[in-house]
């Protein structure tokens, strides 16, 4: 009956270290096949630091959309 207990009490631990393992090994996998010529670097300019490089262009991110005007309370018509 002891047994049953500890086994009981560590399979889920077994499991969420198995978990994380799996997963680190995905993300490991995904980094390793990028495809990506340069990882780029950290550089620091101005006290400030600024990442150099990659495979992210400009391009790739989204753009910011326009700023819209909140309507004010006198400008409804009913």
């Amino acid at each position: 009956m002891a047994l049953a207990a500890r086994v009981t009490a560590v399979l889920p631990l077994v499991g969420v270290v198995a978990t994380a393992a799996a997963l680190t090994g995905a993300a490991f996998f995904s980094v390793a096949h990028a495809g990506c010529a340069e990882t780029g670097r950290f550089v620091e300019r101005g006290g400030v630091v600024e990442f150099v490089g990659g495979c992210v262009d400009a391009e790739d991110l989204p753009t910011v959309p326009p700023r819209v005007d909140n309507a004010r309370l006198g400008d409804a018509k009913p």
